[in-house]
């Protein structure tokens, strides 16, 4: 049968838009739906945006330490307005960039949303279109949870989009996004409370890591109400009123609410059934280790999987599957070399196991180097400021699988890191190597 792409791709986020330019590349007929922006929510309301305002935050926790390297006291005052503006500004342009390469590489681009009429033919809005192979790459969306007056809150989406920067803000759920709201939010100025059904914030990371943390952002001012559930919300006069029961019985006063309680897939309006595509119960897509559905011509990267929640992990799937279906490359993805990295301040990376995953896995035979150091930069100042380098190793060789910061360049150094954890590298190889000095990244070189 003739068709009339070689490979459709239903979304066009970071992953959608590396299969299309992988693919075009090698010379196939490629058509890409999307009904919102080009680039995902990495790109427009995640990534790139939360970034910026990280960005921004810094100028005001530098401003705090600026006295103490002789700068002299300054007012000063943040334009969340202006600066916001700017940050749309940017995100257009690279959404007109993503445009420009789709017409280039000869990508068609359909405007609007796609559903299956079945396993080889996609609608797009009232166009119907058939294809060889088709990558389902919808990405997700921020999770509702039900109770009552949610519809007060907002969400991370609604976040860049604020218009103005709120006096108290209140978050559910201590995630990575709420943890780095909190943390950018806190340094512009906000009060800031979260809201957390865990006893510490950022569940699943190295618990002496996310420990330090908190007790860090708590030093800030932020309030960490824990062990605890949000059970409503209501308006008044002069904001609104969030409800918290569980180990603490409380009312939050706040302008506003931030939802940051998880992501779920975008699925549902797939129209997967006529594809008769299977779907887990937590309403991912089924995928084997090659990313390929049920059925053999269907594939799904990215958020609407039960994987990791990752942008550049999204992008080598996607990549993966182009290179394994039309490159004859058989490819996958290692989810066990993955660095991570919440964007707080301070900042925190890791990559492999965490204490507690080792010691299960690998019982006695592991083992672990820390260090617990103020940073130069932050030795002049007058706050305290501390920076945490763990890592993990198992057996004599003492490999590596755990490597862990909480600091200053956390992810850039945990990130080059990662390649040499890749290679296998052990604790002898960190011993021997010869380190830039004065810097953060030294530590890693000189642990007892």
């Amino acid at each position: 049968m003739t068709y009339d792409y070689d490979l459709f791709i239903m979304g066009a986020g970071s992953a959608g838009a590396a299969a299309a330019s992988k693919a075009a590349s090698l010379g196939l007929r490629v058509a890409v739906a999307e009904e919102e922006a080009l680039g995902g929510t990495c790109l427009n309301r995640g990534c790139i945006p939360k970034k910026l305002i990280v960005y921004a935050a810094d100028f005001a926790l530098q401003n705090k330490i600026a006295v103490d390297y002789g700068w002299s006291k300054s007012s000063s005052h943040f334009n969340w307005t202006q600066f916001i503006s700017s940050v749309h500004k940017q995100i257009d342009r690279i959404n007109s960039s993503y445009q420009e390469k789709f017409k280039e590489n000869g990508i068609t681009l359909l405007r609007g949303h796609a559903t299956f009429v079945d396993a080889h033919t996609i609608k797009v809005d009232e166009i119907e279109v058939t294809a060889d192979k088709i990558l389902i790459a919808v990405g997700a969306r921020p999770f509702i949870p039900d109770i009552p007056g949610i519809e007060y809150g907002i969400t991370s989406r609604e976040m860049f989009h604020l218009p103005y920067l709120p006096k108290r803000l209140a978050i559910i759920g201590g995630g990575y996004i709420g943890v780095e709201f909190a943390s950018m939010m806190n340094a512009l100025g906000c009060r800031v409370t979260v809201v957390d059904t865990s006893e510490t914030i950022l569940e699943g990371f190295d618990d002496d890591i996310r420990k330090s943390l908190q007790e860090s952002l708590s030093k800030r001012g932020i309030k960490f109400i824990s062990n605890s559930k949000a059970t409503e919300i209501k308006h008044y006069e002069e904001g609104l009123l969030l409800t918290v029961n569980g180990k603490f019985k409380k009312t939050i006063a706040a302008d506003t609410i931030l939802v940051a309680t998880g992501r779920a897939p975008n699925t549902e309006k797939l129209d997967l059934d006529n594809a008769q595509v299977e779907m887990t119960e937590k309403g991912t897509i089924k995928v084997d280790e090659y990313s390929r559905t049920n059925q053999e011509n269907i594939f799904a990267v990215g958020d609407c999987t039960d994987r990791l929640q990752l942008t550049p992990v999204a992008k080598k799937e996607a990549v993966a599957v182009v290179n394994t279906v039309f490159a004859n490359k058989s490819q996958t993805v290692n989810y066990g070399q993955v660095p991570c990295a919440v964007f707080a301040r301070p900042e925190m990376a890791s990559i492999g196991m965490t204490e507690n995953q080792a010691r299960s896995e690998f019982g006695d035979s592991v083992k672990c180097y820390n260090d617990q150091f103020v940073p130069l930069m932050y030795q002049l100042a007058s706050t305290d400021e501390q920076a945490i380098i763990k890592v993990v190793v198992e057996g004599e060789s003492e490999r590596v699988i755990g490597i862990h910061m909480l600091g200053e360049h956390a992810a850039d150094i945990v990130q080059c890191l990662g390649v040499a954890f890749r290679k296998g590298m052990t604790k002898d190889d960190l011993d021997e190597a010869i380190a830039i000095h004065p810097t953060t990244a030294e530590e890693f070189l000189t642990l007892d």
